[in-house]
């Protein structure tokens, strides 16, 4: 029984972790350049993109074998603080629980992603993850698997710890997968007052990691450009050599 629940949590990580990237990718790139836009998109990356779905996936199974052990405990034992009757806690607490998993994720990548970039680290480890030059929407979960094993139990720790709505945690996965291949696509999907207006100055998106990429010490953070802030390590938004309005010509 246990098996059937980290099988089927592995498939899924790795449906995910590939499907999405080429759904997100693809599609906004094809919505803002057309077909032609799409093909330029990846344009002479290929042997990167399939370098990257290699260890992408290497990383999907890694992460499903604790998202499957939580699930197991979850459903077969009720180990777990996952809830599904929405009146067993306040509803405000269903936001709040929500930022706050998306707070704890953020913390526990920041100092750890730095941590990756010590010199005795970087090279065995993270240099995998900054091989993609310049970074595309596989390259989210293009780990090597001390660095995957390092995140992959971080959510599914949480459901042991806090009370946690079924639909928050699916939110909280949906939120780290999206952002995590949005972040990475090479170019900014998302209008530039956003970016450069106020929600800009609280949350990342690509053209924030994108500056990570290029310097390396620098943007380290994931969700939030809090920790960033308070170390002194935000170093503002990043360029694009092939940005979304290049799609257009």
């Amino acid at each position: 029984m246990l098996t059937q629940y980290v099988t089927s949590a592995v498939w899924a990580m790795a449906a995910m972790t590939e499907s999405l990237p080429c759904a997100i990718s693809w599609s906004v790139a094809a919505f803002r350049g057309g077909v032609c836009g799409a093909s330029r998109l990846h344009k002479g990356l290929r042997r990167q993109i399939r370098r990257e779905i290699g260890w992408s996936l290497l990383s999907a199974g890694i992460y499903g074998i604790p998202a499957g052990l939580a699930a197991f405990a979850w459903q077969a034992h009720g180990w777990t603080r996952i809830y599904l009757d929405v009146s067993e806690w306040p509803l405000w607490w269903l936001p709040v629980s929500f930022l706050l998993c998306l707070a704890i994720h953020d913390t526990w990548f920041y100092w750890t992603h730095r941590l990756m970039h010590h010199p005795a680290l970087f090279k065995p480890i993270h240099a995998v993850h900054h091989a993609s030059k310049p970074p595309t929407a596989w390259a989210a979960m293009s780990f090597h698997p001390w660095e995957a094993l390092s995140g992959a139990f971080v959510i599914p720790a949480l459901v042991f710890v806090l009370p946690l709505h079924a639909g928050v945690v699916l939110a909280v996965l949906l939120v780290m997968t999206v952002m995590g291949t949005t972040n990475h696509m090479g170019w900014e999907m998302f209008p530039a007052r956003l970016v450069r207006g106020r929600a800009g100055q609280l949350i990342i998106t690509a053209s924030h990691h994108q500056l990570h990429h290029e310097r390396y010490n620098c943007n380290y953070g994931l969700y939030f450009r809090f920790w960033d802030r308070l170390c002194g390590t935000d170093r503002g938004l990043g360029t694009f050599a092939g940005d979304a309005s290049a799609l257009k010509r």
